[in-house]
């Protein structure tokens, strides 16, 4: 990815802006064990010029995430995490000037922030409403700006909803869907883009814009397939992923089974039910499909891909619950009796959802990753 942006770059003498809309750390054992700062050295190598805060920026705790702003060399901003004061984590916006253009970046993230992050973690901060918040800071910056981008790591329907509603911003820039878009969305002459997760894709957009009239005149926008046969490796990020990856090798790579078969969300959801099950004596258990972020692969199982499957450090929590008294997630599961109490076990993450809607689990203290590794370890071979 490194030497795909240096390419792109080149190919633009008068000036480009490199965006990043969110979620740079999480879901390696680098991440995880280190929690997250080792990626924020490797991105300062990539050539980012802006980078808004994703959900995941907060999987360590917002104390966490202001550090990730600190360590950054690039500008990290979002307009609308804030606290009940008003006041925001990051810096709202950041202007550039651009071959000429001053251009405006307005970072947001969904509004379903509270619902991807534990309130632990996230503290005193929450998402406030989109299309207000980008407007107030649009109206900010009218006259210190020719252009405005927001750059968002927000769902499909909110990029649809601003798409709508903003009609002073020509350019949203998206992220946190994973498979990105196919084909540009435009709407009266504006327009949102996104590329695929996991540094699949770089996207390159080209305006051709009318400064006076604050309008786009033309576009060109393309999705660039990063693969390692067409763009090697940065000598120089390389370096920093080995000298990391060489902290974690030895912790990680150590094979612990083999499987059967490739094991996707459907396969492994309740494989780790079953463990949970197991772990806490409980009657039923709960795994989100969210919590999943990997698969496993036929053969050979190792504790990578065990941290690349579980990668969020929760625990297993259980307690024991009336029938009538369920989460949604078990009420409707078959032969429920309404009187009769059961075992009930589920993640941290879950846990905390839960207990916001008046069951409260006790937690276990053992990881989710640490006890499906066990179980795999002393199976040997799974499903």
């Amino acid at each position: 990815m490194a030497t795909a942006i240096a390419r792109e770059k080149a190919k633009s003498p008068d000036g480009a802006l490199v965006l990043h809309a969110g979620d740079f750390v999480q879901g390696t054992p680098v991440s995880t064990l280190f929690r997250g700062l080792p990626v924020i050295e490797v991105a300062n190598q990539m050539g980012f010029d802006v980078h808004t805060l994703g959900n995941h920026e907060f999987d360590y705790g917002w104390e966490r995430t202001r550090e990730f702003i600190d360590a950054g060399e690039f500008s990290t901003i979002s307009a609308n995490v804030v606290d009940r004061n008003g006041r925001t984590l990051a810096e709202p916006y950041v202007i550039r000037e651009v071959n000429g253009l001053r251009i405006g970046v307005i970072g947001v993230v969904t509004e379903q922030l509270d619902n991807l992050t534990r309130a632990v973690y996230r503290g005193p901060w929450d998402a406030a409403p989109l299309v207000k918040t980008v407007r107030r800071y649009a109206a900010e910056l009218e006259d210190q700006t020719d252009l405005l981008v927001v750059l968002a790591h927000c769902f499909d329907d909110e990029d649809d909803r601003m798409l709508a509603e903003l009609t002073e911003i020509p350019v949203i820039v998206g992220g946190h869907n994973h498979g990105g878009a196919d084909d540009v969305k435009a709407r009266d002459g504006r327009l949102v883009v996104k590329v695929r997760a996991y540094g699949r894709e770089l996207g390159r957009l080209d305006l051709d814009y009318d400064a006076d009239e604050k309008r786009l005149v033309g576009y060109d926008w393309r999705r660039i397939k990063v693969t390692a046969k067409k763009y090697p490796a940065d000598p120089k990020v390389q370096a920093l992923v080995d000298k990391w990856e060489t902290k974690v090798a030895e912790k990680v790579d150590e094979p612990i089974g083999r499987s059967t078969a490739r094991m996707g969300k459907r396969e492994l959801r309740p494989l780790i039910e079953r463990v949970m099950r197991e772990e806490t004596g409980a009657d039923l258990a709960y795994m989100n499909n969210g919590g999943i972020r990997d698969n496993i692969p036929r053969g050979e199982i190792t504790r990578r891909h065990i941290w690349n499957m579980l990668p969020f450090g929760n625990t297993i929590y259980a307690g024991d619950v009336r029938g009538r008294d369920l989460p949604n997630e078990l009420r409707n599961l078959p032969n429920i009796n309404p009187n009769k109490t059961y075992r009930i076990a589920t993640n941290s993450f879950i846990a905390e959802k839960w207990a916001e809607r008046g069951t409260r689990l006790t937690d276990q203290q053992t990881l989710v990753r640490d006890a499906l590794i066990s179980s795999i370890s002393a199976q040997g071979m799974v499903p």
